[in-house]
């Protein structure tokens, strides 16, 4: 791993010398929330809002996996003729994003890029893009990544990690892509004396910020032999089903696919899904084998926590918070998981 600095004056000038070889993403305000909006010009995006406390409200998974995508469309005038959607070849660089959306990668890729089952749509996604993660100085009270493996300056699935010093960042330079971009542009220098002695400190004190310690090997040896405790009685009462801890979570990946017809035309698309929705595993017999807010909830649990953790020996989980901090009726997954290690 090689460490870079570059001063905060030369970030934009940095980003904005990749517009000519990659579509730029970064993030911006809108309304009261963080998005990740495509720049298009040299100084239309203010890059300083991406180092700030806030994580953006929405994850980078649909970066990988659209909310909504159209696997063919068909024209029944014109037998055995399908039309396929073209995917861009354009490069593209995602900056500013947090370790903790950067550590979903890892969920994604064992189950889109495996053997048995690779999805060509995703797998070109995630060649084309490269990814500059900027570490959190300040987690917020929501974050839990420590508790789930990561941490607020975790490098795992990031080609340049950023570590805000104050007027300067370090720059680790991860992997090949990663290199690439610092190749290319002059605003980087070696590390000078104390430099790397400030990022470990910063470090250090972000990583005591988080106070949430939860056991999630207790948490996964308590779920092995409860599937049918009291505990899913009352645990799910709050949870309206709207589906929001699902749709902004950077690890959920269920998916519907449907085919939408209009005359003779029609097109087969996925689209998300949610297994909080009563209609998620409604059968066509009228069945429901999760016909309750019970079931629901505890397929959410057991899915991240451990059936996940049985088949690919990780939790689905990267401690982002996003579904602590937007749930509309204050349901907290760690509260969950803490009454869970403390059963």
């Amino acid at each position: 791993m090689k460490e870079k600095t570059i001063k905060k004056n030369e970030l934009a000038n940095f980003v904005a010398g990749l517009l000519s070889d990659y579509q730029v993403f970064a993030p911006a305000k809108e309304e009261e929330s963080l998005v990740l909006k495509e720049m298009q010009a040299e100084g239309d995006i203010d890059l300083d809002i991406g180092v700030g406390p806030v994580n953006t409200k929405k994850s980078i998974k649909e970066f990988f996996f659209p909310q909504k995508e159209r696997f063919f469309s068909y024209d029944l005038t014109k037998p055995g003729e399908m039309e396929e959607p073209v995917l861009s070849d354009k490069k593209r660089v995602i900056f500013g994003v947090r370790p903790c959306d950067v550590n979903s990668i890892s969920v994604f890729d064992a189950i889109f890029t495996s053997d048995q089952y690779p999805d060509p749509y995703y797998i070109k996604r995630r060649e084309r893009t490269t990814i500059v993660a900027i570490g959190c100085n300040k987690p917020e009270t929501t974050c839990f990544c420590v508790d789930t493996g990561g941490g607020p300056f975790s490098a795992d699935g990031s080609d340049l990690l950023l570590v805000d010093l104050g007027d300067e960042y370090l720059v680790q330079v991860l992997t090949e892509k990663g290199e690439t971009l610092v190749n290319g542009s002059s605003g980087f220098s070696e590390p000078k004396s104390g430099v790397l002695q400030k990022r470990d400190g910063i470090v250090e004190e972000a990583q005591k910020a988080i106070k949430s310690d939860i056991k999630i090997k207790k948490v996964k040896g308590w779920l092995d032999n409860n599937f049918d405790a009291p505990f899913w009685d009352t645990v799910h009462e709050k949870c309206i089903g709207c589906g929001t801890c699902t749709y902004l979570c950077p690890t959920c990946h269920c998916f519907d696919i449907l085919d939408e017809t209009k005359g003779e035309k029609g097109e087969r698309i996925r689209i998300w899904d949610s297994c909080m929705y009563p209609q998620f595993t409604l059968h066509a017999s009228g069945g429901n084998p999760r016909k309750s807010g019970k079931e629901r909830m505890r397929q959410r649990v057991m899915h991240k926590f451990k059936y996940f953790v049985d088949n690919n020996e990780m939790v689905a989980c990267t401690g982002c918070g996003r579904c602590v901090k937007y749930c509309p009726v204050n349901l907290d997954i760690r509260e969950v998981l803490k009454q869970i290690q403390v059963s």
